[in-house]
């Protein structure tokens, strides 16, 4: 009697333990749940089957068919050595749902702004799954990059005066083996060149204050645009005059890396070329008291030819 009695009072705390995983019950019509829900993160991109999310402060929406309770959302990027469990180095992310309890919502800081393209998992667990359901992610936590050639080319073909201005990457190694242009993790997704009569950060800093006076853009690599039959006479009655350039390389993620060069052009060539680095730690822009003219007509920084990490050019990336 005594031991029936025990198995009894075991059995009743067991149901206690117990009472807070019950799954909620399916509405009418709504069918029975699903073991696993849809994960999507902000601003996610698939690339080769592979999910890559933006090195930031990003939004996690998990979306069940039916109502759920209680719900666990955890981040890693380390691997557990039970691959049914959820390492214990795992960030847990505070999740919300909305009033049906089927979308639940948190976020999470992605990346750590040391190593580029890391991966890990997002583990979603409910008193539905025997193990968490398991997100594979890559953060593509930094911009990409390239050498920019710029120069007149070509020297003819302006009847009404002015000077064609190309940006190419110098070298046609090609983008597979990155070569001068790419980015490690997602690749070079698209860039532009804007040319500006005045300094465009004048009385800001986190954008342009002032619209270019003239611009081109391409995508993917190698880099290659022309601002055709530009004509100082526009802007100056001088025979020479310096223009401001910004340059914006975007991976396909949305990192972005900024260049900055002043242009001396006069009605015939560009005359010379400096670049400036990013010298204001709190804002994308540059104060442009800083740099030198290159010889070469050439400002950024190449991507290693076997890694695909950028050179070491100060740059901003964003």
């Amino acid at each position: 009697m005594k031991k029936l009695l025990l198995v009894l009072m075991v059995v009743a705390l067991a149901s206690f333990l117990f009472v807070g995983c019950l799954p909620t019950t399916p509405a009418e019509g709504e069918g029975e749940p699903g073991i696993c829900p849809t994960v999507l993160v902000t601003g996610e991109v698939e690339i080769a089957g592979k999910k890559y999310i933006k090195g930031a402060t990003q939004t996690i929406t998990v979306t069940f068919a039916v109502p759920t309770e209680p719900v666990s959302v955890y981040v890693a990027n380390n691997i557990k050595d039970n691959p049914d469990g959820v390492p214990d180095l795992a960030v847990e992310i505070v999740m919300y749902p909305d009033a049906d309890k089927k979308v639940w919502t948190g976020k999470n800081r992605f990346g750590d702004g040391k190593v580029d393209c890391e991966e890990g998992y997002i583990y979603v667990v409910t008193c539905a799954t025997c193990a968490p359901c398991k997100y594979p992610y890559v953060v593509d936590e930094f911009g990409p990059c390239s050498e920019v050639k710029v120069y007149e080319y070509p020297t003819t073909g302006c009847p009404c005066g002015g000077v064609n201005i190309r940006f190419v990457t110098p070298t046609t190694t090609g983008c597979g083996l990155y070569g001068c242009c790419g980015d490690y993790c997602t690749g070079l997704d698209t860039y532009s060149f804007d040319l500006y009569k005045a300094n465009p950060f004048g009385v800001c800093c986190d954008i342009p204050c002032i619209s270019p006076v003239a611009t081109c853009s391409g995508t993917g690599c190698d880099i290659d645009c022309t601002i055709s039959c530009f004509d100082i006479s526009l802007y100056t009655t001088k025979t020479a005059m310096d223009f401001y350039l910004i340059g914006t390389l975007v991976d396909k993620v949305g990192n972005k890396t900024y260049y900055y060069a002043k242009l001396n052009i006069d009605t015939d060539d560009v005359v010379s070329v400096t670049e400036y680095a990013d010298d204001v730690v709190a804002g994308s822009c540059t104060t442009w008291t800083t740099g030198a003219e290159r010889t070469d007509g050439v400002i950024g920084a190449c991507a290693d030819n076997t890694t695909g990490v950028c050179g070491t050019v100060v740059v901003v990336t964003e």
